[in-house]
């Protein structure tokens, strides 16, 4: 098991390094000037030049590579005066001269062109949103997309087991942008007198009069529009692996025991059934988290989604590379532990 973690772990960190040589390399040959970004349209050029001095953009490419790098890692070389360490905070591990010590800190991703706020408070602060939006979403199309995949199988060639298939194909024939576009203006305008559900809005809104509060309901559509393609995916893995379960000879072996249909359904068909939904929903919940940018821009959800089209439409770089390489590392991490869980339940998987 601990050859297989480490081959998993040196996977994960080659491709973490490729997600970032892509990123840094992308955004640097945009034809953007990011030290006039910074400073605004209207700075003078000795503003601009000290800008681009400080952004490290008189330096070679290659260099500001490393330097990137450098920022980024959580083990990095880092100067020892004391402004650096007020900058960039840091516990020193080793000395490696005079003036640099080998250090563990946080992830430096830069501060933002437009709030000057560090890229990594403002991710923080978004970061809940997307992830309860994508635990929410994904629990609904689980539970719902279990329960419609066990009645179709059971209910085989009649009208139930027709419309689940067809509600799934729509379902994943269906983008989460047009899903959310198409619910928002149903449920959030068209029939809002009637549901009272808004067409956007966040997990917290304020009021000028009772100040901050909590808006559940807010979560409704968005999740909805979220866990549609995972739903359906879900039906459709959950029917055929029962209705595969289900003509096993053990199976029939139950049915011989004098054993109820319901026990045999739920204690021994259902549980091996549901391996495939398993890898379905790991893999659909780093998916969630990662690529729910449209839709939280669509019902105006504030998650890291949001956050990254807004920097965007504002030519804010260190943001965009921040919440791209954030998504990758959640990606990474969620992929790493399904494999992890994969060698534990099945230990042939160490083998590869």
């Amino acid at each position: 098991m601990t050859g297989y973690l480490a081959r998993r772990l040196r996977y994960s960190i080659f491709v973490l390094l490729g997600v970032v040589t892509f990123i840094f390399f992308l955004f640097n040959v945009l034809p953007a000037d990011p030290a006039r970004l910074t400073m605004g349209q209207r700075s003078d050029m000795a503003s601009v030049a000290n800008a681009r001095k400080a952004l490290n953009l008189d330096k070679p490419m290659l260099t500001r590579y490393l330097l990137y790098l450098n920022d980024i890692s959580p083990l990095s070389i880092n100067g020892r005066d004391s402004a650096t360490r007020q900058e960039y905070p840091y516990f020193s591990l080793l000395p490696v001269s005079r003036s640099n010590a080998l250090a563990l800190k946080w992830p430096h991703l830069g501060r933002s062109y437009r709030t000057r706020k560090e890229v990594s408070a403002i991710l923080a602060d978004a970061l809940p949103g997307t992830a309860l939006l994508a635990v929410v979403a994904m629990s609904f199309a689980t539970l719902l997309g279990i329960l419609l995949g066990v009645l179709a199988a059971l209910k085989k060639n009649t009208w139930v087991d027709t419309s689940a298939i067809a509600a799934s194909v729509a379902g994943i024939s269906m983008p989460s942008f047009f899903a959310g576009l198409l619910i928002a203006y149903l449920f959030g305008y068209l029939l809002h007198n009637y549901t009272g559900l808004n067409m956007t809005g966040s997990l917290w809104e304020y009021d000028p009069f009772t100040g901050r509060h909590l808006a559940l309901k807010n979560l409704i559509l968005p999740a909805f529009a979220l866990g549609i393609r995972p739903l359906a995916i879900i039906t459709q893995l959950t029917r055929s692996a029962l209705l595969d379960t289900l003509s096993q000879d053990y199976i029939r072996t139950a049915y011989a025991k004098g054993l109820s249909r319901t026990r045999t359904l739920f204690r021994h068909a259902l549980p091996n059934a549901l391996n495939p939904v398993i890898t379905a929903v790991s893999g659909w919940l780093a998916e969630l988290l990662a690529g729910s940018f449209f839709v939280e821009y669509i019902f105006g959800w504030k998650g890291i989604g949001k956050v990254t089209v807004d920097a965007l439409d504002k030519f804010d770089f260190p943001l965009v590379m921040g919440a791209v390489l954030l998504t990758s590392v959640i990606f990474i991490i969620i992929n790493l532990l399904t494999d992890l869980l994969y060698a534990w339940i099945d230990p042939r998987v160490r083998l590869y």
